[in-house]
C-alpha cells in the first residue's frame, strides 16, 4: 500500500510540483514523511497493535514521500544544461543508492535500542533537512538571478555590434503543461514503460535479496540475516556505478535510448549467471550481485534523471520550462507501480521456485528494453545519417537529440 500510495501521489506531485513553489512544496513533502515516519514509531512507546494504524500511517508517509522524486529532477533540470547531464546526474543520482545503504544500516543500529528508534530518529532527520530546504534551497539560476548564458558567435569584420556578446539561452513561458500534454510528448510513453519493469527488477532486489540470500546455501552455507542484508548493499554499490557509467555513455553517444536498452539487455545474462552460479561461492555471489546491481540501476538511475530531465525540456514544449516535476512524475510514477507488482509476484512466486522468480525478472528486463526499440532505431538512424554526413562534409554535424527527432 505505502508503493501503491507513492505512485498514486507521484503523478499528483508532478502537477502541483510544476504549479507551485518547490522549495516550499519539498519542504512541506519531507516534514510530512518525517512526521509521519515517526508516528509510525511511536507505535512502539504507544503499545499500538492496530493493523490499520500502521495501514494509514504507511499510506500518508508514501503520499508525503511522492513530493521529492518529481521536485529534486526539476530543480536538478534547471541548474545544469543537455551537454553533461548524463554525467552529472548520474553522480547526483547515487544518492538514491547512498540513502538505501544508510538507512538500511542506520536501522540496523537503532534495532538493538527496541523498534520505535529505527523510525522515529530517521523521521526527526528528514524533518530537519527539509527545514534545511526551506531556508537554503535555490529552485533555478533565476532565483538567484545567475541566468544560464551562452556566448555568442566572434563577430565578423565590419559587423554591427547591436547583438549583445552575451544572450539568455532561452526565454521561458510560465505556463505549466497539463498532465495529458505531458503524456504526448515523443518519448515520455515509452519510457515510462520501460522504467515500468526496470523498477520492478530493481524493488524485487531491493526488498527481497536479504531474503534471498539468508535462504541460499552459499558455498555450502547458509549467511545470517544480519550479515545477509550487509551483503545485499553490494546490489546498491553497483547500482552507483551503474548510474553513473549508463549518464556518461549516454552524453558520449547523444544516445539515451540506445544507453537505456543495452544496459536491460545486458541485465539478462546478468540475472541467469547471478541465479545459476552466485551460490557457488561468496566470491562469484559478490562479483555477480555487483554487476547485476550495475546493469539493473544503471537505465533505471538514467531514465529517471537525465531522461526525465530531457523530455521535461523537449523541443516540442517550444521553451516552456514548466514540465520538468510532470514529465519526472509521470515516468518515475508509472515505474513505481512496477515497483509495487514485482515484490508483490515475488511473494507468491517465490513459494514454488526461485528460479520462476528470476525467470519473471529476466523476462521484466527483456520487455522493458523491447519498449525502447522505436526510440532505439531512431537514434541507430540518425548515428548513421550523422556519419555520412561527416563522411561527405566533415563540418556538418547534427546537434539535435535523437529521442526529439522521434
Amino acid at each position: 500500500m505505502f508503493l501503491a500510495v507513492y505512485a498514486m501521489g507521484m503523478y499528483f506531485s508532478g502537477h502541483l510540483g510544476d504549479r507551485l513553489d518547490l522549495r516550499i512544496f519539498l519542504t512541506v513533502g519531507m516534514v510530512g514523511t518525517g512526521v509521519f515516519t515517526s508516528l509510525f514509531g511511536l507505535g512502539y512507546w504507544g503499545n499500538i497493535h492496530s493493523f490499520y494504524y500502521f495501514l494509514i500511517i504507511q499510506m500518508a508517509a508514501g503520499l508525503f514521500q511522492s513530493t521529492g522524486w518529481p521536485s529534486v529532477v526539476a530543480v536538478v533540470g534547471k541548474w545544469f544544461g543537455k551537454k553533461k547531464r548524463g554525467l552529472i546526474m548520474g553522480i547526483w543520482n547515487a544518492h538514491t543508492s547512498i540513502g538505501n545503504i544508510t538507512g538500511s544500516l542506520l536501522a540496523s543500529a537503532l534495532l538493538s535500542y527496541g523498534w520505535g528508534w529505527s523510525f522515529v530518529v530517521p523521521g526527526l532527520l528528514i524533518a530537519f533537512v527539509g527545514l534545511v530546504v526551506f531556508f537554503f534551497l535555490s529552485v533555478s539560476p533565476e532565483a538567484v538571478g545567475a541566468n544560464e548564458i551562452e556566448p555568442q558567435q566572434p563577430m565578423k569584420i565590419g559587423e554591427s555590434m547591436e547583438v549583445p556578446l552575451l544572450r539568455s539561452e532561452r526565454v521561458e513561458n510560465d505556463k505549466a503543461v497539463g498532465f495529458l500534454e505531458a503524456w504526448q510528448i515523443p518519448g515520455v510513453a515509452p519510457f515510462a514503460l520501460c522504467l515500468f519493469f526496470a523498477k520492478l527488477v530493481a524493488y524485487t532486489f531491493l526488498y527481497w535479496l536479504p531474503f534471498y540470500i539468508s535462504h541460499t546455501a552459499i558455498d555450502g552455507k547458509y549467511l545470517s540475516n544480519e550479515t545477509s542484508g550487509n551483503l545485499s548493499t553490494l546490489f546498491d554499490v553497483g547500482g552507483v556505478v551503474g548510474g553513473i557509467l549508463a549518464g556518461h555513455i549516454s552524453d558520449r553517444l547523444n544516445a539515451r535510448a540506445i544507453t537505456a536498452a543495452s544496459f536491460m539487455y545486458c541485465a539478462i545474462p546478468a540475472l541467469f549467471f547471478y541465479r545459476s552460479y552466485g551460490h557457488l561461492s561468496l566470491t562469484l555471489n559478490i562479483v555477480f550481485m555487483f554487476i547485476t546491481g550495475m546493469f539493473v540501476n544503471g537505465p533505471y538511475a538514467l531514465i529517471t534523471t537525465a531522461v526525465s530531465a530531457d523530455l521535461g525540456t523537449h523541443s516540442s514544449l517550444k521553451g516552456n520550462s514548466r514540465a520538468l516535476a510532470t514529465v519526472t512524475a509521470i515516468i518515475d510514477g508509472t515505474g513505481s507501480v512496477g515497483a509495487a507488482i514485482g515484490p508483490l509476484l515475488t511473494g507468491y512466486i517465490s513459494t514454488r521456485s526461485w528460479s520462476l522468480v528470476f525467470t519473471m525478472l529476466m523476462g521484466a528486463a527483456l520487455i522493458a528494453g523491447l519498449f525502447l526499440t522505436r526510440l532505439v532505431v531512431s537514434e541507430v538512424t540518425e548515428k548513421i545519417q550523422e556519419a555520412r554526413s561527416q563522411g561527405g562534409s566533415p563540418t556538418t554535424r547534427s546537434s539535435s537529440s535523437p529521442i526529439e527527432e522521434v
